[in-house]
């Protein structure tokens, strides 16, 4: 049925259950699985009129680090599990567009991704990244809590 499974993740604990249930899909399925983090571009940070001293270059590298902490972890589950896996993070101010761009560029034919990620439970009901992924998606979408 499915052959290419794309996972997006943030590290959150939905989105570590997502991967793990899209990663125990991809097995039954001997499917291959891409696993996808986006990083919010950089954005000077005020307090009313002083500046947060964070530079773009250190911003840059405390979320790569983190892109891959989150990668890496995905990729060693894959390998635990048997499946193909590869991964990659994007930079992109909207993580709705770069799941659909990636899924369409890697090939997938379906994305499991969790319902809720860091931006917290609310965002389920006020337009979450997942629902945005829903609405737009022309492939199937799995969405797991």
């Amino acid at each position: 049925m499915f052959k290419h499974i794309l996972l997006p993740t943030d590290g959150s604990e939905v989105s570590t259950r997502a991967v793990d249930q899209g990663l125990e899909l991809a097995k039954a399925l001997n499917a291959s699985v891409y696993a996808l983090h986006v990083i919010l571009p950089f954005q000077a940070l005020s307090y009313m009129t002083q500046v947060i001293p964070e530079s773009e270059s250190s911003y840059t590298e405390e979320s790569v680090r983190w892109a891959e902490r989150y990668l890496g972890e995905v990729r060693e589950k894959a390998q635990r599990a048997g499946v193909p896996c590869e991964s990659d993070y994007v930079f992109h101010k909207h993580p709705c567009d770069a799941i659909l761009d990636v899924a369409q560029k890697r090939g997938c034919d379906l994305i499991v991704m969790g319902s809720h990620g860091w931006r917290g439970f609310t965002k389920l009901l006020l337009g979450s990244e997942a629902q945005k992924v829903l609405v737009r998606s022309p492939l199937p979408v799995m969405v797991c809590r």
